[in-house]
């Protein structure tokens, strides 16, 4: 039969087609990615100079399951489109831990996502297991397709992926990095180390042309679809009304910064709670890029995200998007959180940050307050009997934030002001679930970086 008469009868008979794809899906193992389904190029984002360009995009769950053939997301695993191009005149390699330490190797992520027989035997069902005769005799068919697949697979995925040789003066090349999946912001870092080496082609000989040459880096942070942030509910030009905004030099900032609230508070206002111990200086879009290579976004409190949060406490796992519970200033809860996981639910840095009236050098100013989880314990002053158990060394937390972006290379700046007041271990203040802590009373000052670079002025308390 012909590819025509296979579609005529297909639209004829849409109902008996689809059963006897299905039916004969079950007898053996398909696989049928689909090469030409790359919408996820025309998302890319460029960034170039005179020595190279870089295109990125993050292929979705949905793009990933069409393209692939098989559900990668599900295994962990996220596809990051890339493009470079060599401007330069010597040869340019990719350093792909920059992008992803963990990354995975084209065949392993092939390998992650092979079919397994004793899955696809399942799809019969009790039924099928009742006759048991009938699926055993086609136990060999599966098999052999299922090996074959698996050969596709490997063979598509390989031929995907980005090739780690050097790249040639005027080359570009494409391909897909195979990373851990990440949801909310990806930050994706580019970092092409250079030489003014050449290649000969025909003996693959290194030619030296000079001393090695200032790497070329390239940073994008790429919004991937997946959880609900809690941020997407506020509005922020709501909350930074041009008649509130007042554009502020150093010394009005230093003041402005001390005169503000000391501690967060309940829903009320009443009581007094975490001191506010942080403020950070830059776009929203700059702090989500400086944060998201470390920390992740938080998942707004729902029905849902509660039952996920129950699950990784009960069984001690990761749930990297967990909700983090409201703290007030100015009113309200929380505009952003963020959190930085370790071995557990039970233990992570969250920070909560709040946008203020004030801008300095045209930027936002927010208002931040960051603690450490180290447990859980019993309180009779939440709804569920438990709360986390915060660290009391309160100081640690803030300065680990500033030391971490420093390391990140996101800081233009940074600095100390008064805050909350000394207090120490002897004589410790508490939090609105009674958990103690202590402090020399002052609020990190952080001035973000659109741009990796290194701080101009550091002053340490």
């Amino acid at each position: 039969m012909h590819d025509s008469q296979r579609s005529d009868l297909a639209e004829q008979h849409p109902v008996a087609t689809s059963f006897s794809t299905r039916l004969w899906h079950l007898l053996i193992t398909p696989y049928t990615p689909q090469p030409e389904a790359r919408s996820f190029v025309e998302q890319a984002q460029s960034q170039e100079d005179h020595r190279a360009k870089a295109s990125v995009a993050v292929v979705d769950a949905r793009q990933s399951d069409q393209f692939f053939g098989v559900p990668l997301t599900r295994r962990g695993i996220q596809a990051v489109y890339l493009k470079i191009e060599n401007r330069s005149p010597g040869l340019l390699r990719l350093q792909l831990v920059k992008i992803d330490p963990n990354y995975f190797t084209p065949l392993e992520a092939a390998a992650a996502n092979h079919f397994s027989i004793a899955r696809r035997l399942t799809a019969f069902g009790l039924v099928g297991w009742i006759f048991f005769l009938p699926v055993l005799l086609l136990v060999p068919l599966k098999l052999i397709s299922a090996y074959r697949a698996n050969h596709r697979m490997d063979d598509f995925f390989r031929s995907q992926g980005f090739r780690l040789r050097p790249l040639e003066p005027g080359e570009t090349r494409e391909g897909l990095v195979f990373t851990s999946l990440d949801a909310g912001t990806k930050v994706v870092h580019v970092l092409l180390e250079s030489t003014r080496d050449t290649l000969d082609s025909t003996t693959g000989n290194l030619t030296t042309g000079g001393p090695i040459a200032e790497a070329v880096e390239f940073m994008f942070s790429i919004p991937v679809p997946g959880i609900a942030a809690d941020y997407l509910k506020r509005d922020f030009a709501a909350l930074e009304t041009p008649h509130e905004l007042v554009d502020c030099d150093v010394p009005t900032l230093v003041g402005r910064l001390v005169k503000m609230p000391a501690t967060t508070t309940n829903s009320t206002g009443i009581k007094h709670g975490d001191p506010a111990n942080l403020v950070v200086i830059g776009e929203f879009e700059t702090i989500l890029a400086a944060f998201a290579a470390r920390w992740d976004e938080s998942e707004s409190i729902t029905l849902a995200t509660c039952w996920k949060t129950l699950k990784a406490f009960m069984l001690g796992t990761h749930y990297r998007y967990s909700p983090v519970s409201p703290l007030y200033l100015f009113g309200r809860s929380q505009d952003i959180a963020l959190q930085r996981t370790r071995r557990s639910i039970n233990d992570r840095l969250h920070l909560r940050l709040w946008l203020t009236p004030l801008r300095f050098q045209q930027q936002p100013v927010w208002f931040g307050q960051i603690s450490r989880d180290i447990g859980v314990r019993f309180t009779t002053k939440t709804w569920n009997l438990t709360t986390h158990r915060v660290d009391p060394d309160v100081d640690e937390s803030r300065d680990y934030v500033v030391e971490d972006l420093m390391q990140a290379q996101h800081v233009d700046a940074t600095g100390y002001v008064s805050g909350v007041g000394e207090c120490d271990s002897s004589a410790p203040r508490h939090n609105l679930t009674g958990d103690a802590y202590f402090t020399d009373g002052l609020r990190a000052v952080i001035l973000l970086s659109g741009t990796r670079t290194q701080p101009r002025f550091v002053a340490w308390s």
